[in-house]
């Protein structure tokens, strides 16, 4: 059986379950007169209704946020010195496993440029595992991927922010000059329990923001859909709604010049495929109703293809509207 054929059976049991149709007969009446792509727009904006996503989330644990590609979290609570360490069990439920003590930077509060010697809040992945390093930090070190989106958006710099061991060799002070230290056995132990690639760390200046109520992560999926939505179908004003005035892309472009870029590939009126996998949606630490969102894009037009990894951050209103003030 042809691919295109096991992906209309697919959307025709699908949109049966959600009901957009009173019957099959109306459904494939539906298919014969416009096609496949007017069932593929019904499956698209049922995408967008609350009512989908309130029931989607209804056992899901959203003890961070809704999270789709992790399996453990870090947790550093730079007041308190601390790096906790949670895992998803076979529930898909966080549990928390360990504390660790921690090192933090000398100075306290956000980091903002280098050598300021203060540890980054922020929501970060592990890009690798060093294991052969100078013995000032210990065995082996994971580095985080600061400079995030947020970093960049608001001007900080430097880099090298690791979680690393001690001093195998040399004195050690009780502080780094920004990366998160522990213990060189516990070090060693954490290696053995994360998979790198599948682990978020989450920095913050006191406690982590838990338990994220349904109600808001409902409505910025819906609403996230919602802009997929208006971009496969190109309503440019609908699109461009979502986004606020003073936002700026990661490449520095503004707000206008992004609107006049976007409004030209729109008018191509091409077919496009637009697919997200891998969402994660997080409340920034210290940051009141900013919100990080991350998925991995599957992008497809006559013109352009595009297979990667996308930020965006938003801010949510009192009603729970999101608007994107950067992305990357």
């Amino acid at each position: 059986m042809s691919s295109r054929k096991n992906n209309l059976i697919l959307k025709i049991v699908l949109l049966t379950f959600f009901g957009i149709y009173l019957n099959a007969n109306e459904l494939l009446t539906n298919y014969r007169i416009n096609g496949i792509k007017d069932i593929e727009k019904q499956m698209d904006l049922e995408l967008t209704r609350i009512s989908y996503w309130d029931e989607y989330l209804k056992n899901k644990d959203l003890k961070f946020g809704y999270i789709e590609n992790y399996s453990s979290i870090l947790t550093c609570n730079k007041e308190k010195s601390i790096l906790s360490l949670y895992k998803q069990n076979e529930n898909n439920q966080f549990k928390f496993q360990k504390n660790y003590d921690a090192f933090t930077g000398k100075e306290r509060g956000d980091k903002v440029k280098e050598g300021d010697l203060k540890t980054p809040d922020g929501i970060y992945d592990i890009t690798k595992k060093i294991s052969k390093l100078d013995s000032f930090y210990g065995p082996l070190a994971f580095v985080t991927s600061y400079p995030n989106a947020y970093d960049t958006y608001k001007g900080k710099n430097g880099s090298g922010i690791w979680i690393h061991g001690l001093p195998t060799q040399q004195e050690r002070d009780e502080f780094t000059k920004g990366c998160i230290a522990i213990n060189n056995s516990q070090i060693e132990c954490l290696d053995k329990r994360i998979d790198i690639d599948k682990t978020l760390v989450i920095i913050s200046e006191s406690e982590i923001q838990k338990e994220i109520t349904k109600e808001k992560l409902a409505s910025i999926l819906t609403q996230l859909y919602q802009w997929r939505f208006n971009w496969i179908y190109d309503d440019i004003n609908g699109y461009l709604a979502f986004y606020s005035p003073g936002f700026v892309r990661n490449d520095g472009m503004n707000f206008e010049d992004f609107k006049k870029y976007k409004t030209r590939i729109f008018a191509k009126d091409e077919k496009k495929t637009i697919i997200l996998t891998n969402i994660n949606i997080l409340p920034y630490p210290n940051l009141e109703n900013i919100y990080q969102i991350t998925f991995k894009e599957f992008y497809e037009s006559e013109s352009f293809k595009f297979i990667g990894n996308k930020t965006l951050m938003v801010k949510l209103s009192e009603n729970n509207v999101i608007q994107i003030f950067t992305e990357k």
